[in-house]
C-alpha cells in the first residue's frame, strides 16, 4: 500500500494551542460538513454560496449523464438551491485537457451571461476524463463517485461542495478551479478565512514530502520573516515547477528545512513518506483566477479559435506565472501522455500571455490532500485509512440494508447504498456499491462491486473488480458488466497484435485468457484506434437480457481464468468497455439506484 500512501500529502503546523493538529483538522472539517448540510435543500442567500458551480464534461454522452444527475440530485434536495448548475462540454475531436476545459468554459459563461458574470464567484470542477483507473466512476463520472458518508449519501460533488463552504464569502469575482477526484482538509484558526482577493492567481499549498513533489506542482516561495509557522500563510511565489525531480527541486530553491518543526506540530495520520526530520516541499491542489485574468484566456482562446493539443492546467498556465518564470518548461514533454507537434508552441503563446501575472500561495500548514482517482486508492481510504475515517466521519456501512461485518487487521468492508442478504459474506477490505447480494454470495478481500445484482450462488475471488452498466442497444434495454483484477492497467495498450501478450488480465498474460474464453486473436477482437491495443478496447464483455444474468456471466468468464477451466463467449455479443459507455443507459441506471434507495427508506422507516 505504500504506493497508495503516497497519494496523500501529509502535513502540518502549529494549530490552536489547546488542540492537537489532528483534532483541530477533525473539527474543522466537521463543521464544513455541518455547514453544508444545513444548506441541503434550502434556498441560499446572494452572497452565501457559490453564484455558479460548473463541472466539465469529456462528450456529449458524458453532459447528458451529469445533468440528468444533477436533475435528480436537485429534485431530492440534496444540493443548495438557488445556484446555477452548469455542465460545459468540450468540444468534438482532439482531446484538450483540463487547461483546454478551462478555456472553453470560460468562452461557455460568456456566451450564457454576456457581462455579468464579471461579478460572479465560480466553482470549475474538472471531471472529464474516462476514469480508466477507477472504472466504477466511468459511465457516471468521477464527480458523481458515492462516498461511505451521509444520508442521503454524499458523491463527490456534495464533499467539493462543503469543504469550499467557506470560500465564496472570502472570494473576490473569479474561478476557483478544482478536479473531481481529490479531497482537501485544513483548519486554520478560529476566526481567520482562507481570501481570494489578490490579483492574478491565488493557489492553495500543501506541505509534502519530496516523493509527493515530483507527481506533482511544487511552489518555490519568496524568503519568509516569520520564524513559526502558522496553520495559515498567505506567501508569494517565485515560480512553480511541475512534477520537477528531487534534483530540481533543490536546484530552485523550492525545499524547506524541517526547523521550525517538531513531532507535537505534524498533523496525525500516516506519515511514512514525510519524517518528522525530513526536508519538505509545499504542493499545490486547487487554484484561483480573478475575473481579469480569466477574460485575459478568454480573449487568447477566442483568437486561436481551436485547439488541437492537450494543455495542463495546472502544468501550462501555473508555470508561467510568477517573476521566475522562465520559458525552458514549454519544451519539456516528459510529463506528456501524448505529444502533439502543435503543443510547444502553444505553450510558448500561453507564456508569453500569462507572462508577468502573480501567483499567491495560501500556505495550509495543518492541511492533507487525498487522491482518490485509483482503484488501490478507493479500497484502501474507505476500508483501511483510519485518517480520513476519522476526519470525514466515513462508515463501513452507509444507507444499506446489511449483515454483520467483520473487521480483519484494522480492516473493514465498506457497503454503500445496497441491500445485502443476511447469510452472504463480504470480506474485509472490500467495497459494494448500488448493488444486490442474494444469501448464496461470498466475496474475497479488496474487490469493488458496483450496480451489480447478484442472486445465484456465487464466490467472487479475491481483488475482483465488478461493475454492471444498462446499456441501450437498437432501442432495446440490455446489460453488461465488466469484470477483471482491480490491478489491472486498462490504460497499457500495445500497438500490434503480436504484442498483445504483454497485456494482462487478472495476473495472467491476455493472450492465455482468450485461450480459455475460445477467442481469436484479430483486429475485430478490438474497439476503436487498432494501433492503441487495451484491455479497455477488448471486446470481451458479454451483452445479456437481464441485470442478473449479465453480472453471472462475466463472473464465469472470470472464474474460468482463475481456475484455467474453459468458458467460451463465442455465442455471445461482446463489448469492449469504450463501447459500453457509448451505448450506456444513464436513466436506467439512475432508476436502479433509486429502486434500491426507496426500498431501504421503506425498511428503516418500519424499523
Amino acid at each position: 500500500m505504500r504506493a497508495v500512501r503516497r497519494g496523500l500529502r501529509e502535513g502540518g503546523a502549529m494549530a490552536a494551542a489547546r488542540d492537537p493538529p489532528e483534532v483541530s483538522l477533525r473539527e474543522a472539517t466537521q463543521r464544513k460538513l455541518r455547514r453544508f448540510s444545513e444548506l441541503r435543500g434550502k434556498l441560499v442567500a446572494p452572497g452565501e454560496f457559490w453564484d455558479i458551480v460548473a463541472i466539465t464534461a469529456a462528450d456529449e454522452k458524458q453532459e447528458l449523464a451529469y445533468n440528468q444527475q444533477l436533475s435528480e440530485k436537485l429534485k431530492r434536495k440534496e444540493l443548495p438551491l438557488g445556484v446555477q448548475y452548469h455542465v460545459f462540454v468540450d468540444p468534438a475531436g482532439a482531446k484538450i485537457g483540463n487547461g483546454g476545459s478551462t478555456l472553453c468554459a470560460l468562452q461557455c459563461l460568456e456566451k450564457l451571461y454576456g457581462d455579468k458574470w464579471n461579478s460572479f464567484t465560480i466553482l470549475l470542477i474538472h471531471s472529464g476524463g474516462y476514469s480508466q483507473r477507477l472504472p466504477n466512476a466511468s459511465a457516471l463520472g468521477k464527480i458523481f463517485t458515492a462516498l461511505p458518508l451521509g444520508n442521503p449519501i454524499y458523491q463527490m460533488l456534495e464533499l467539493k461542495l462543503a469543504m469550499y463552504i467557506d470560500f465564496p464569502l472570502n472570494m473576490n469575482p473569479g474561478i476557483l478551479v478544482t478536479c473531481a477526484d481529490d479531497i482537501e482538509l485544513y483548519s486554520i484558526g478560529e476566526f481567520e478565512f482562507i481570501r481570494f482577493d489578490k490579483p492574478g492567481f491565488t493557489a492553495l499549498a500543501h506541505p509534502s514530502s519530496l516523493t509527493i513533489g515530483t507527481t506533482h506542482g511544487v511552489f518555490v516561495l519568496d524568503p519568509f520573516d516569520d520564524l513559526k509557522h502558522r496553520d495559515l500563510e498567505y506567501r508569494s511565489c517565485h515560480r512553480f515547477l511541475h512534477k520537477p525531480s528531487i534534483e530540481k527541486m533543490y536546484q530552485f530553491n523550492a525545499v524547506c528545512r524541517p526547523g521550525n518543526f517538531c513531532q507535537q506540530d505534524f498533523a496525525g495520520g500516516d506519515i511514512a513518506d514525510l519524517k518528522l526530520d525530513s526536508d519538505y516541499v509545499y504542493t499545490d491542489s486547487l487554484f484561483y483566477m480573478d475575473h481579469k485574468s480569466a477574460k485575459m484566456l478568454l480573449a487568447f482562446y477566442e483568437k486561436i479559435g481551436t485547439l488541437s493539443c492537450e494543455i495542463d492546467a495546472y502544468g501550462d498556465f501555473l508555470q508561467a506565472l510568477g517573476p521566475g518564470a522562465t520559458v525552458e518548461y514549454t519544451r519539456n514533454s516528459s510529463n506528456v501522455i501524448k505529444e502533439e507537434s502543435e503543443l510547444v508552441e502553444m505553450r510558448q503563446r500561453i507564456f508569453h500571455l500569462l507572462k508577468g501575472t502573480s501567483l499567491n500561495v495560501v500556505v495550509l500548514n495543518n492541511s492533507k490532500f487525498y487522491h482518490i482517482g485509483t482503484t488501490e486508492e478507493y479500497l484502501f481510504y474507505f476500508t483501511s485509512d483510519n485518517s480520513l475515517k476519522s476526519e470525514l466521519g466515513l462508515q463501513s456501512i452507509t444507507f444499506s440494508i446489511f449483515p454483520d461485518i467483520p473487521e480483519c487487521s484494522g480492516k473493514t468492508s465498506c457497503i454503500i447504498q445496497s441491500i445485502l442478504d443476511s447469510r452472504c459474506s463480504v470480506a474485509p477490505g472490500s467495497v459494494v456499491e448500488y448493488s444486490r447480494l442474494g444469501p448464496d454470495v461470498s466475496v474475497g478481500e479488496n474487490c469493488i462491486i458496483s450496480g451489480s445484482y447478484i442472486l445465484t450462488k456465487a464466490a467472487l475471488p479475491a481483488h475482483s473488480f465488478v461493475c454492471s452498466l444498462s446499456l441501450k442497444m437498437n432501442r432495446c434495454l440490455k446489460y453488461a458488466t465488466m469484470a477483471f483484477g482491480v490491478q489491472d492497467n486498462l490504460k497499457k495498450s500495445v500497438k500490434t497484435l503480436s504484442d498483445i501478450k504483454l497485456l494482462q488480465f487478472f495476473g495472467v498474460c491476455f493472450l492465455s485468457c482468450l485461450d480459455v474464453w475460445n477467442l481469436k486473436v484479430t483486429e475485430e477482437l478490438f474497439s476503436g484506434n487498432k494501433t492503441c491495443l487495451s484491455l479497455w478496447t477488448a471486446r470481451i464483455f458479454p451483452v445479456c437480457s437481464s441485470l442478473s444474468d449479465s453480472v453471472t456471466t462475466s463472473l464465469k468468464m472470470l472464474n474460468a481464468v482463475k481456475n484455467k477451466s474453459a468458458f467460451s463467449l463465442n455465442s455471445y455479443k461482446l463489448l469492449s468497455i469504450e463501447e459500453m459507455l457509448v451505448y450506456k443507459d444513464v436513466e436506467n441506471m439512475i432508476t436502479y439506484r433509486e429502486q434500491i434507495f426507496l426500498e431501504i427508506s421503506l425498511k428503516s422507516s418500519l424499523i
